[in-house]
């Protein structure tokens, strides 16, 4: 048999950041040489007294319980017109709890008509004090809804600690948890040390809110699993009674319960060939979380590296791993090799795949995971940004051809979910039709028409201003390239709609600034964290080996996020549960063992990227 290149990493000096090799990573498949080891205590609550009488969460009666329950009803379908008729019928002075109800459902109705704002300003009081626990529950968790769509998700955290404090028995508490680590795992860990520096030290109330910030900071600043696993075992000893200890939230409690052990790793990429920049960038992302994991670490793990293209097809590469002793195998980069190795009938070793297949793949002995910078993903950030800031009804303008349908597919499906219109679609197919599409888009062909048979019926050249439809509130702008977008948006204000917000994928942007990117000022895009700013000590690390994959930054981000989830993949095992805090965004797992990214919402503000 012909022999193949295989670099092997071990502990050796002068590589990006440290001198010794690699920590631990995940559990693997079941199969497990020996009786398995036994999974950590679980620390459990103490027993307390329960009180007498659980806390009452029924609606009060009420003369207008009927109106309330039709709106209820009404809003429930998007219907907030008939919701708005509905508690019209209210007259007399209110209630304190009539009155809360009323403005809650207030709320909503401003809320469904795209009017957030308003929304926030009608709670702006409540809900005030004698108000009942039911309605109390619905307004602050109303309340976080809005703070979270605008971005606030450390006040939303803040108002769920709150709740889960004066009650952590309550009913739907481990869903009331998850929501909170869903918010903290958004907010960036120089704000969380922050708040947690702000709040009262004096206030026994705030201590809960202190340990959610401390959790949440652990988790944003680990350096490797196993620090991450020590910092985990000692939070949870000094708050052994806290909501999140038993267990701990997003699948954290896995690392604790999987036992440390040495592994090799197999990273298997096109490192020659037309991928070569692609596959060298995605190491360097690799590389450098791994030796910075190493720094402080035992060298448990070792690493192969392996040319794909130095093999017939993705199965001889990854037997090779496995006879090469690969207990985890990250890779392939290709989605045709993807799905070569979701096809495999004998795959004894789990894989951490670097794409998406287009196809669901059929179960395996072992898990396949995949990763990939799917602009899929970015689309449901854009249509929540849109319908978060009140758009409710949006125009489409997009490219021909397989991007601009697959993009477009994935938006119309996000953007109705959410209770939203597309009023109309418009496809571009050359730099030349861009104007007349956006014409088009905005029928200022009929409004020209009009002006026109004004001017001939009064027989006079009067002046006359074209104007566009009105019927839209939000641009979806899904161009390719930075091209596109640089010669699209200047358009749009042309056509007199610049004051229309604009969102787009991504792909409108390099990735490496540009006297060019001033034409895009004010569009929202989708972007990965690490173009915002995240963990920044990589990127310096991956620029001081000045090996020139600065081109393809987004691709180090996801050789960064592949270590992340090679290195916690005892995480997964908590399925949609689990959320990992990564370079690409915030990373959950859907049943077909795809990884999803949720990334950071920007915009540019003279022509700087910008979190927005």
């Amino acid at each position: 048999m012909r022999d193949h290149p295989t670099r092997r990493h071990r502990p050796l000096p002068g590589l990006l950041l440290a001198s010794a090799l690699l920590l631990q990573a995940c559990a693997q498949a079941p199969e497990q040489d020996g009786p398995p080891a036994p999974p950590e205590q679980a620390i459990v609550a103490p027993e307390t007294s329960q009180p007498e009488q659980a806390a009452d969460r029924t609606l009060p009666d009420s003369a207008y319980a009927d109106a309330f329950a039709r709106a209820e009803a009404q809003l429930a379908r998007q219907d907030w017109m008939q919701a708005e008729e509905s508690l019209a019928t209210l007259r007399g002075p209110l209630n304190t709890n009539d009155d809360a109800y009323l403005h809650y459902l207030q709320a909503r109705i401003a809320w469904q008509h795209g009017r957030p704002q308003q929304a926030s300003a009608i709670l702006k009081d409540y809900p005030a004090p004698g108000t009942a626990l039911a309605l109390s529950d619905k307004i602050v968790n109303f309340q976080r809804q809005l703070k979270a769509a605008a971005g606030d998700h450390l006040g939303s955290a803040r108002l769920g600690s709150q709740l889960l404090s004066a009650d952590p028995q309550q009913r739907g508490a481990a869903a009331l948890g998850a929501s909170i680590w869903r918010d903290l795992e958004q907010v960036p860990a120089q704000q969380l040390a922050a708040a947690r520096r702000d709040r009262a030290d004096d206030d026994p109330a705030d201590d809960d809110w202190a340990a959610w910030l401390a959790l949440a900071e652990l988790t944003a600043s680990a350096a490797s699993p196993a620090a991450l696993e020590s910092d985990l075992r000692a939070w949870r000893e000094e708050h052994p009674h806290h909501p999140a200890a038993a267990p701990l939230p997003g699948g954290l409690g896995a690392l604790l319960d999987q036992p440390i052990r040495a592994q090799t790793v197999a990273l298997l990429l096109p490192l020659s060939g037309r991928l070569a920049p692609a596959a060298r960038a995605v190491q360097d992302g690799y590389l450098a979380a791994h030796y910075r994991a190493a720094a402080g670490d035992p060298p448990q793990q070792e690493l192969l590296v392996l040319d794909t293209n130095a093999y017939p097809d993705a199965t001889s590469a990854y037997q090779d791993a496995v006879r090469q002793g690969a207990t985890m195998i990250v890779g392939p980069l290709s989605k045709e090799a993807v799905t070569e190795l979701g096809g495999l009938a004998e795959r004894p070793v789990p894989v951490l795949a670097l794409n998406r297949s287009d196809a669901p793949l059929p179960p395996g002995p072992t898990a396949l995971v995949q990763l990939s910078l799917s602009p899929e993903d970015e689309v449901d950030t854009l249509a929540r940004q849109a319908w978060n800031g009140g758009a409710r009804r949006a125009l489409v303008v997009r490219p021909a051809g397989e991007w601009g349908d697959k993009l477009n597919g994935a938006l119309q499906q996000q953007w109705q979910a959410l209770g939203g219109e597309i009023v109309g679609a418009v496809t571009y197919a050359s730099a030349e039709a861009y104007s007349d599409t956006i014409k088009q888009a905005f029928q200022l062909d009929a409004s020209e028409a009009r002006a026109r048979e004004v001017r001939a019926m009064l027989a006079t050249n009067i002046e006359t201003t074209a104007r566009r439809r009105q019927d839209i509130d939000a641009i979806f702008l899904l161009s390719g390239s930075p091209a596109e977008a640089r010669a699209i948006k200047p358009l749009l204000a042309f056509h007199y709609a610049g004051d229309l917000p604009v969102y787009a994928p991504s792909a409108i942007y390099s990735g490496i600034p540009g006297r060019g990117d001033s034409d895009l000022n004010g569009i929202v895009l989708a972007e990965l964290p690490w173009l915002l700013g995240a963990d920044p000590e990589l990127r310096v690390a991956i620029a001081a080996g000045d090996t020139g994959s600065d081109s393809y930054t987004r691709l180090n981000a996801l050789g960064a996020d592949a270590f992340l989830l090679q290195s916690r993949f005892a995480q997964l095992q908590a399925g949609a549960a689990a959320l990992l805090r990564g370079s690409t965004g915030l990373l959950t797992m859907d049943p077909q063992l795809r990884i999803r990214r949720e990334p950071w919402a920007a915009t540019f503000d003279d022509g700087r990227l910008k979190p927005r």
